[in-house]
């Protein structure tokens, strides 16, 4: 190919692209550093209209819990005066009743920053008589409610108040789940387990699994890699430092496409331009395929695909279960914790650390599962992007719940024909929250529509480009501008070394 088309190319796909690339390391550098930004939120005023709550979608409704009878001084505005239900959800906590007829704010005493109040499950505990700690709620209950950053308790003064655990650095938390007065909250690495008065908690390290030989997937890997985690803080920060390098490249370009009149700057936006560009490409190149391959279709293959641990790094951790854990819950019928991990569905015996594989179990969107309910006959309901299943465990058969055909074995694409965020079996009629429609079961007070987002997750809609086009960005959007980008730094890389031979 001729160098002056090498030039063209680089050229005017450079200008083009700018303002996305520039957006792409920004929010890369942000989304690095979530605990730095968690207090910041964002108005969804501010964002395209898609991103307003409407019918409980977006996750705003994920589950719903029974919290039994409240003092009037907290149940007031509620209908039914006997039965009080919390529906919790990526916004916060509000308190309705079995008719819906009313919602109200329940966040007092959460923090105030978005990230805080993505509660991902409430349960109630039946207060033990031997639990006298003034944190205890006025209905007679112990009320826990969980967020990836902190574990929260319904008390004195109607508020929550944050429960001290021993958390690592940077440990998110999942869930959290009760059996008789037993609290197991989940953190993606470890189990923490409490008793009354529910102040001091034992960490658990679950020990392998048989069969369990330390391969990751290839899909961690390359997100690890993309993001720098792979090899640390110091990793991330080498990360952060290639996209100032790809911002600087941007702006170098666009001033020396703009000729300025000074001509020291224009030599200088040369010079740093064909230097930078030309010293760093390798680093640009792998950043720029590595975050091509976390979208489909590339995704798909890495997601299926496991490679051994690589020492040294985060992939290699002496817990096998390091980043996999996501929900828990006590099965009644079978005796035992059902866990869902990142790689399936366990049988988890706490008291000897045990988790057996399931293999006869549902498919999950590798977004991960949302919705884990039993319903009246005693089966589970398993709810992910992929869709919602009834899965019978006793006798290892899945149905899809909409169809009742049989569920297939593969997860398959990252979001199927129903994008499950919620469920609600509390309500005259099962509450079913898609993702993107939400329900028209359960009315959404107007007020909540605009609720802050996150800065954390802004940055991921930006990263993800779903801001610019909405959900088709998943399989669209990512896949071109990945191929476009490294064609433009390849070819910019052509053009100085072809002039220094």
């Amino acid at each position: 190919m001729k160098k002056s088309t090498w030039r063209k190319q680089h050229k005017w796909l450079g200008l083009g692209m700018t303002l996305f690339v520039l957006l792409f390391c920004v929010s890369g550098i942000l989304l690095n550093h979530r605990s730095l930004i968690k207090n910041v939120n964002v108005s969804r005023k501010y964002l395209p209209g898609r991103y307003e709550y409407h019918g409980w979608n977006g996750g705003l409704l994920r589950g719903t819990t029974d919290i039994g009878h409240l003092p009037p001084s907290v149940s007031a505005g509620t209908a039914d005066s006997c039965r009080h239900l919390l529906i919790y959800g990526s916004g916060g906590i509000w308190i309705t009743d079995a008719k819906a007829l009313s919602v109200r704010d329940f966040n007092e005493g959460l923090p105030e920053g978005a990230d805080y109040r993505q509660i991902r499950n409430v349960v109630r505990i039946d207060k033990n008589a031997n639990d006298t700690n003034d944190n205890a709620g006025d209905s007679g209950n112990a009320i826990f409610a969980v967020s990836p950053f902190a574990l929260y308790r319904y008390g004195v003064h109607g508020a929550w108040h944050e429960i001290k655990m021993p958390l690592g650095e940077d440990e998110r938390l999942t869930d959290v789940a009760s059996h008789g007065d037993t609290l197991v909250v989940l953190s993606r690495s470890f189990v923490y387990t409490s008793l009354p008065p529910y102040t001091t908690f034992r960490r658990i390290e679950i020990r392998e699994p048989e069969g369990y030989d330390g391969r990751a997937t290839a899909f961690r890997a390359v997100w690890l890699l993309h993001s720098g985690e792979l090899f640390g803080m110091a990793g991330r920060l080498v990360v952060d430092a290639i996209a100032i390098v790809l911002a600087v490249l941007c702006l170098t370009g666009v001033i020396f496409w703009l000729r300025p009149k000074r001509k020291a700057l224009l030599k200088a936006s040369f010079q740093i331009h064909d230097r930078v560009g030309r010293y760093t490409i390798v680093v640009t190149l792998l950043v720029a395929l590595t975050g091509w391959c976390l979208r489909p279709p590339v995704m798909i293959a890495l997601v299926q695909n496991k490679i051994p641990a690589i020492p040294g790094t985060a992939l290699k951790s002496r817990n096998p279960w390091n980043d996999k854990l996501r929900m828990v819950r006590f099965d009644e019928a079978c005796g035992d914790w059902l866990l869902s991990a990142s790689d399936g569905f366990y049988s988890l015996d706490i008291k000897r650390r045990a988790a057996t594989k399931i293999s006869a179990a549902p498919p999950v969107s590798v977004m991960g599962l949302n919705v884990l309910q039993k319903d009246k006959d005693g089966n589970w309901y398993c709810g992910s992007f992929s869709g919602l299943y009834v899965w019978d465990r006793q006798h290892a058969k899945a149905t899809d719940y909409f169809t009742h055909e049989p569920a297939p074995a593969e997860a398959g694409p990252p979001f199927g024909k129903k994008a499950i965020a919620g469920m609600s079996q509390h309500f005259c009629a099962p509450v079913i929250a898609d993702y993107y429609d939400g329900t028209s079961v359960v009315s959404q007070p107007s007020a909540l529509a605009h609720l802050p987002m996150s800065l954390w997750n802004v940055a991921l809609e930006v990263h993800s480009g779903r801001i610019f086009i909405g959900s088709i960005a998943t399989y669209v959007f990512i896949f071109v501008m990945g191929i476009l980008s490294l064609w433009c730094l390849w070819s910019g890389y052509r053009v100085r070394r072809r002039k220094r031979k």
